[in-house]
C-alpha cells in the first residue's frame, strides 16, 4: 500500500489493484503549486469525495471528465459535480459500500458541513473506511471530535488513521489525539487538513505527543509512504 500527500486534505492511495485519488484539489491548492500534478493523478482509477468545499472540489469535475474519472460518494454531492461535468459514480449514502476490483470503500459518518459553489448544500459531510491488502484506512474527511467515532472504531477497526487535524475548521492536533485515543487503535496516524493556511496548525508535534506508541507520520506533499 502506498499513500501520497496531495496537499491539504488530498490524497492518492495506491492499494490492490487499485489508485484512489481522495479530495484531489490540484486547481489552486498552494501546497501543489510547485508540484507535478500530472504525476499525482497518474493512473487513477477512481475518485473519491468527501464532501462539497472549494478546498476538496476545485477542479475535479474537470479533472474527472479529462480522464475519465468516476467521481464516488454521497449521492447528491456526485449529482452535483455530474451537473459540472463530471462522469458520476456510485452516489450512494452512510451506511453504503462499494467495491473496486479487490478494495471495499464505506463511506461513513463525519461532522462538519457540506456545500458546493452553484448548487448549496450538497447532502452530509463524510468519510471513508477503505479496506485492502489485509488493512483499513479511516479517512476522516473534514470533522470535528463525534460519538459516532465509537462504533466506527469498534466495527472497521481502522490501522491507518488518515485524520483531519489543523484546528480552525476542524478538530486540531490535540482534538484528534483524543479521538484516536479513545475510539480507535490505530497503528499509524496521518495528519492532514493544515499547513495550508495561517489559520490552521502548521506543525503535528501536539498530535505524536498525544499519542505514545503510535506511528505519527507528518507526511510532505507528492513523497509517498508505504505502510
Amino acid at each position: 500500500m502506498k499513500l501520497t500527500w496531495l496537499g491539504h486534505g488530498s490524497w492518492r492511495l495506491e492499494i490492490e489493484d487499485q489508485v484512489l485519488l481522495v479530495d484531489p484539489w490540484l486547481d489552486g491548492n498552494p501546497m501543489m503549486a510547485d508540484q507535478d500534478a500530472e504525476a499525482a493523478v497518474a493512473g487513477a482509477t477512481q475518485i473519491l469525495m468527501t464532501h462539497g468545499h472549494f478546498d476538496h472540489t476545485n477542479g475535479v469535475a474537470g479533472l474527472s471528465k479529462k480522464l475519465g474519472l468516476p467521481v464516488n460518494g454521497m449521492v447528491e454531492l456526485v449529482s452535483a459535480l455530474a451537473e459540472d461535468g463530471a462522469e458520476a459514480g456510485h452516489a450512494y449514502n452512510m451506511g453504503g459500500h462499494v467495491t473496486f476490483g479487490d478494495v471495499r470503500v464505506s463511506l461513513v459518518p463525519a461532522c462538519h458541513s457540506s456545500s458546493l459553489a452553484g448548487h448549496g448544500v450538497v447532502g452530509s459531510e463524510s468519510g471513508f473506511m477503505v479496506r485492502g491488502e489485509g488493512q483499513t484506512v479511516y479517512f476522516s474527511g473534514d470533522t470535528g471530535i463525534m460519538a459516532d467515532m465509537d462504533w466506527m472504531g469498534d466495527y472497521f477497526k481502522p490501522d491507518i488513521g488518515v485524520l483531519c487535524a489543523g484546528g480552525y475548521y476542524t478538530m486540531g492536533m490535540e482534538e484528534a489525539a483524543y479521538a484516536a485515543r479513545r475510539y480507535f487503535n490505530f497503528k499509524t496516524v496521518i495528519p492532514q487538513h493544515y499547513r495550508t493556511f495561517d489559520a490552521l496548525e502548521q506543525s503535528a508535534d501536539a498530535l505524536a505527543a498525544g499519542l505514545p506508541g503510535v506511528s505519527v507520520i507528518e507526511p510532505q506533499v507528492m513523497d509517498p509512504i508505504e505502510l
